[in-house]
């Protein structure tokens, strides 16, 4: 009975984890990419550079969500508690 418990916790905890880092990096991509749009807008010279930060910027923010789900696939595969 515990080890049921434990696999629903698990599953449980892997949904959130990837279900928080899918919305926070589609919120983290369109803020990031708004701003480069209205900083192209207000100043068309610096295209090159604000796109060199919005690459990084996205960059990093997908890899948050690459991680959490490393950390789901851990929870769910990697478990010690789950026999």
């Amino acid at each position: 009975m515990e080890n049921a418990i434990m696999v629903a916790a698990a599953l449980i905890g892997a949904g959130l984890c990837m279900g928080l880092a899918a919305v926070g990096a589609g919120l983290g991509d369109g803020m990031v990419t708004s701003r480069f749009i209205e900083g192209i807008t207000r100043q068309p010279e610096a295209k090159n550079t604000l796109f060199t930060n919005t690459l990084i910027s996205v960059g990093l923010i997908e890899a948050m969500a690459i991680i959490a789900t490393v950390v789901a696939l851990i929870m769910l595969y990697a478990n010690p508690l789950i026999k």
